[in-house]
């Protein structure tokens, strides 16, 4: 428990400071240390140290301005619900360019966008077999042995592995539904030249997405049925294209982050499939909405907004982060 005549041991002292400038006080402290196992005169010497240090006196101004940011985002939270918009997500058939920058884009709010894909030669031509015949001899990347890592999303180097596109095809067929490989957006595959004929079957939805679909802005993700991506979000705005199978989305506003426990920067670590409250209670106050994408839907999620994804069958989807900005606006990243 304690190193020494009267120290405590590193993690009860980081332990000991967080609480502090967190706004603890130290006969709560105390008594915490000594169910614990610590002596009186340890605890109390243990505290009196930590509440001079300029380490925590540091915490503590730092900590109250994360609660008056707390605070802010708390009441864009009760405006969220004063709207409606926390019942669940949209999905707008026929919306112009215009009203999807208005509303959508620069309101940030997620939407479905249905009716934007009709042209796309993708729609009726992707198969596995038409992948197999077209670009079956491509190599591309893949994350692999996901199953046996729980901390695959943000461990992404573990996992890479190159195979030929008709092997991964393979894999996909036989495997039925799991989580074990997929072909994720953190890859370069869509520049491939050996998949140019993948991206001549995509169109850019008008006035929205930048017409050249310089591959650079484009990802493709292809999987099997169960491949899920945990709660997470991205530092820019994406249009995510469904054009074989379905996905379920689960998403949470930015501006709630104090409420899905921020892990490694872009992660949460709440398990969204099985929340465990007792560890994250604050998650039950998430105001977390839900939609499933169907074939030749789009949905836009706004930088910064957390989404969980499960693909309920054999999936291929095409993002976008590269939009058709009215002239003078710019585009928006996420701070790193």
């Amino acid at each position: 428990m304690h190193t020494g005549t009267h120290r405590l041991a590193t993690e009860w002292q980081q332990w000991l400071a967080e609480n502090l400038a967190q706004g603890a006080t130290p006969e709560e402290i105390a008594t915490a240390l000594r169910a614990a196992g610590v002596s009186e005169e340890v605890a109390r010497e243990e505290i009196a140290a930590a509440e001079k240090h300029p380490f925590v006196l540091a915490g503590r101004n730092i900590a109250r301005r994360y609660a008056r940011m707390e605070a802010l985002m708390d009441l864009y939270s009760e405006l969220h619900r004063q709207s409606g918009h926390h019942h669940g997500v949209e999905k707008r058939a026929g919306l112009s360019a215009e009203e999807f920058f208005t509303h959508y884009y620069f309101g940030h709010r997620p939407v479905v966008l249905q009716g934007l894909m009709e042209d796309w030669p993708a729609l009726r031509r992707w198969s596995l077999d038409y992948f197999r015949e077209h670009c079956g001899e491509v190599e591309v990347e893949i994350m692999s042995g996901r199953n046996a890592n729980p901390n695959h999303a943000f461990e992404h180097d573990r996992h890479r592995a190159t195979v030929r596109l008709a092997e991964f095809l393979r894999m996909i067929q036989e495997a039925g539904e799991t989580n074990d490989f997929y072909m994720v957006p953190r890859n370069e595959n869509w520049s491939r030249e050996g998949l140019r004929r993948l991206r001549e079957d995509v169109r850019a939805p008008s006035g929205i997405i930048d017409p050249a679909l310089d591959p650079m802005m484009m990802t493709l993700l292809l999987g099997p049925a169960g491949t899920l991506t945990p709660l997470h979000h991205d530092n820019m705005n994406i249009l995510l294209s469904q054009v074989l199978g379905r996905k379920h989305f689960k998403l949470v506003p930015s501006f709630q982050p104090h409420r899905v426990y921020p892990r490694h920067g872009t992660f949460s670590h709440v398990d969204v499939s099985n929340p465990d409250t007792t560890r994250h209670p604050a998650f039950q106050e998430a105001d977390m909405v839900e939609v499933v994408l169907e074939p030749g839907e789009m949905i836009f999620i706004p930088v910064g907004w957390w989404h969980w994804v499960r693909a309920l069958d054999v999936s291929a989807s095409v993002s976008f982060h590269h939009f058709q900005i009215p002239e003078g606006n710019t585009h928006l990243m996420f701070p790193a």
